[in-house]
């Protein structure tokens, strides 16, 4: 079955975005918002453990996850369903 690769792309952005977005409160919900580099921080700029930073992650990571879902679902398409020849 082929993937659509529009929809696992939005998929993909949509789950990594509000992943972020959540772990980003369930900090803040357990130690407080903190101004601390983070790696994810040095990856995606803006980013902090804070209310403004959370928005800031959601908009990336939801890039993040588009462009990624999109390659992944090109490259399944790509090597598992192989153009055939029309000789046939």
């Amino acid at each position: 079955m082929k993937l659509n690769v529009k929809a696992f792309a939005l998929t993909c952005g949509l789950v990594w975005g509000f992943a972020l977005f959540s772990l980003t409160w369930w900090i803040i919900g357990f130690d407080g918002p903190t101004g601390e580099p983070t790696l994810l921080g040095r990856l995606y700029r803006g980013y902090s453990i804070s209310p403004a930073g959370s928005f800031i992650g959601l908009i990336w990571a939801f890039g993040d996850g588009l462009i990624i879902g999109a390659i992944f679902a090109w490259l399944y398409n790509l090597i598992s369903f192989p153009k055939q020849s029309k000789e046939a």
